[in-house]
Formats: structure tokens, C-alpha cells, sequence
């Protein structure tokens, strides 16, 4: 399955509390129905953005691990 990428956010070598934060703010600047693509390495961002996105009722499209590298795809949905 191939999902468009609407915005990509690398925060690559953020940790707590700036990958869950600068995910909030793209988000935020997003229209319904575009996807985000979020990358990061902080241990704790996987399940951060998880509640984050849950808390803010969007959708985790799909999310992959790759070392200590996380990928994870947000869709707006609200």
C-alpha cells in the first residue's frame, strides 16, 4: 500500500519533549484528509506521538522501526 505524503517532519535527533511537540504543531497547520510523516530516533517518541495522536483523534496510518529509527504516518482526519 502506497499512501501520499503530504508533509514529512524529521526530528532526528530531538528527544522529549520536541518530536511530540513539533508533531502537534504540523498537524495543526494541516488540512483534513493530508498525511504526515513523522521520523525520529528518541526512545520515547513512539509512544509520545501514539497518544498524541490519539488524544487529538487522527489516525496512525502505519509505523515502522528501523533500529532505533521510528517512521510513523499520521493522517488528519478531524
Amino acid at each position: 500500500m502506497t499512501v501520499k505524503v503530504d508533509k514529512k517532519l524529521d526530528c532526528l535527533g530531538l528527544y522529549c519533549p520536541e518530536p511530540v511537540f513539533r508533531t502537534r504543531l504540523a498537524l495543526d497547520e494541516m488540512e483534513i484528509g493530508e498525511t504526515l510523516e513523522v521520523v525520529a530516533d528518541d526512545p520515547a517518541a513512539e509512544s509520545d506521538i501514539y497518544s498524541l495522536v490519539k488524544h487529538l483523534e487522527q489516525e496512525i496510518v502505519s509505523s515502522a522501526k528501523e533500529g532505533s529509527t521510528i517512521r510513523i504516518l499520521i493522517k488528519k482526519i478531524k
